[in-house]
């Protein structure tokens, strides 16, 4: 159980700093750090729910399984901006830049293919 509060403060405080760097995606560790809670402390659990900042993404992933529209696109960009820049200035050519380009397109397809919440404020 505290391995799962430890993950969760973890993924959490990876969050937050995804706020202002746009590399690190906000939602998935949201998200993430929200399922540590619910299996470690329904207390913190609770707190991140009702966070006006986290609270509305954790609902409508709990309740739709959807992510809102605005944190689908930033996440499509930065995968495509960051990811794809950084394979084509900083990975030597041959596999391993075939293997980041599979990574990055795999990575691209799997939010791609989370639905998009219909009704999102976000």
């Amino acid at each position: 159980m505290k391995l799962w509060f430890v993950l969760g403060v973890f993924f959490l405080g990876t969050a937050v700093l995804g706020i202002v760097l746009p590399v690190l995606p906000t939602t998935p560790l949201v998200l993430v750090a929200a399922g540590c809670f619910a299996k470690s402390s329904p207390k913190t659990h609770n707190w991140l729910l009702e966070s006006e900042q986290f609270g509305p993404v954790i609902k409508n992933w709990e309740t739709n399984c959807c992510i809102p529209r605005r944190a689908k696109t930033i996440a499509l960009s930065m995968i495509i901006l960051v990811g794809g820049s950084s394979v084509l200035f900083f990975v030597p050519m041959g596999w391993p830049k075939f293997a980041a380009l599979a990574l990055l397109a795999y990575g691209a397809w799997y939010v791609w293919r989370i639905p998009t919440c219909i009704t999102d404020q976000n």
